[in-house]
C-alpha cells in the first residue's frame, strides 16, 4: 500500500519522501511514481528503520534538506510486519520487533513530524491500523498477539489525537486506516524484516503463503490506496478499507462477546460466514 500511495500522490502532483529498509524497492517505487507524475514532482528515498526513533528523526531532517521545506502537509505512518503471534510459544525478540515497527513506527513518526505538520497551513496524519485493531484474532486457532496489540494501540492513539489536535493544532487532522485483506507482500516482508528464524522448509511454506495472500486478495494495494486517499479528501477520520473490513467491523460491534469463538477473516472474505458471529450448536 505504501508503494501505491506514493504512486498516486505523485501522479496528483505531490512531492513525496518515502522511507524503507530496502533501497532497491524504494528506487523501484520512485521509478514507477515518476513515470506517471508531472515533470516538477520530487520523490526521494530514505533508508530508515521506523522502530528506531533516532533513525526517524534523521529521516525527518533529510526530508527538510532534500525537499527544501519547512513544513509537510501529509504524513502516512504505514510500515508494518507480522510475527510474535504467541506470548508463550514465540520468541520475545519476534514479539518485540513486530510491536516496535507496527506501534513504535507510528508513534515516532507522529512525534518527529508534528512540528512540520503544525508549520503547514493544513496538515493530515494518516495512521495505518488494521481490522486487527478492533478484532485481535486471525481465527480461533492462531495466536496473533503482537500485531493485534500494536494495531489496537495505533487505533486508540489516533482516536485520542482527534481531541489533542483540535485543542492544540486545529489545522492538523488525523485518520486511522483499518484495512481488511489487501494484496500486499506483508507476509514476505515480515519474514525478511522480522526476528523469526525459520528452517528452509518452513521458509518455503511462508513464501507460498505470501504469494497466495497477495495474489488471491479481494482488494489490490492500488485499490486500497485509492480508497484511503478518497477518504482523506473527504475528511473522514475512521477509514475501513474493503468490504471484509466493513463486515467484520459490523460483526464485532453486534456480537462482541462471541467475537473470538469461531469466525475467521477468511470466512467473511469468501462469504462463507452466513450471519457473522451467530451462535452455532
Amino acid at each position: 500500500m505504501g508503494r501505491e500511495l506514493v504512486r498516486q500522490l505523485a501522479a496528483e502532483g505531490a512531492h513525496v519522501a518515502m522511507c524503507d529498509l530496502s533501497v532497491e524497492e524504494m528506487e523501484e517505487t520512485r521509478r514507477l511514481a515518476l513515470a506517471d507524475a508531472p515533470d516538477d514532482v520530487v520523490v526521494t528515498c530514505h533508508t530508515c528503520d521506523v522502530a528506531d526513533e533516532d533513525a526517524v528523526l534523521a529521516f525527518r531532517d533529510e526530508v527538510v534538506i532534500r525537499h527544501q521545506t519547512d513544513h509537510v502537509n501529509l504524513l502516512f505512518n504505514n510500515a508494518g510486519i507480522g510475527g510474535g503471534g504467541s506470548v508463550i510459544a514465540d520468541s520475545r525478540e519476534a514479539w518485540d520487533r513486530t510491536f516496535a515497527i507496527c506501534w513504535g513506527g507510528v508513534y515516532f513518526g507522529v512525534r518527529a513530524f508534528m512540528p512540520l505538520l503544525m508549520a503547514s497551513d493544513e496538515g493530515h496524519i494518516v495512521n495505518t491500523s488494521s481490522v486487527n485493531g478492533f478484532w485481535a484474532s486471525m481465527g480461533p486457532d492462531r495466536p496473533h498477539t503482537a500485531y493485534s496489540a500494536a494495531k489496537f494501540a495505533v487505533k486508540g492513539f489516533s482516536e485520542a489525537l482527534i481531541t489533542d489536535l483540535r485543542v492544540n493544532a486545529p489545522h492538523v487532522k488525523v485518520s486511522v486506516v483499518m484495512p481488511g485483506h489487501i494484496g500486499t507482500s506483508i507476509v514476505e516482508n515480515s519474514l525478511r524484516h522480522g526476528a523469526n528464524e525459520l528452517d528452509m522448509e518452513t521458509a518455503e511454506m511462508v513464501q507460498l503463503m505470501s504469494s497466495m495472500f497477495r495474489d488471491q486478495a479481494p482488494m489490490s494495494a492500488a485499490e486500497a490506496a485509492t480508497e484511503i486517499l478518497d477518504a482523506v479528501r473527504e475528511g473522514r477520520w475512521r477509514i475501513l478499507v474493503g468490504d471484509d473490513a466493513r463486515k467484520l467491523d459490523e460483526a464485532v460491534r453486534a456480537h462482541p462477546e462471541i467475537a473470538y469463538e469461531s469466525l475467521t477473516l477468511g470466512d467473511l472474505t469468501s462469504g462463507n460466514a452466513g450471519s457473522p458471529f451467530a451462535p452455532t450448536d
